[in-house]
């Protein structure tokens, strides 16, 4: 790395900081949506409805942290609830 200014040597040492927690929290988000994939996958309603409360938590905590925007965490969710909603059968109008 060819820094030389004070300024840019602590830029790049904030911008390493922020990436490491920015990864951590997109893992364990990316995570948390996969067992709700899993509980659908094995057809497990009450396991999939309850991981998808956690995911929809998980998902906008990392929104409010600049990780994930809101669209795309919005689209995620919409299409999990989807999938689990499918699993307990047609819905009543």
């Amino acid at each position: 790395m060819a820094t030389r200014h004070k300024s840019t040597i602590k830029r790049a040492r904030q911008a390493l900081k922020r990436q490491a927690r920015n990864r951590a929290v997109q893992s364990s988000v990316k995570s948390v949506l996969k067992r709700v994939l899993s509980a659908v996958e094995e057809k497990k309603a009450d396991e999939a409805k309850a991981a998808l409360h956690d995911a929809t938590s998980a998902a906008w905590k990392a929104v409010s942290k600049g990780v994930l925007k809101p669209n795309t965490a919005a689209r995620r969710i919409s299409r999990l609830a989807a999938k689990v909603n499918a699993l307990s059968g047609p819905a009543k109008k």
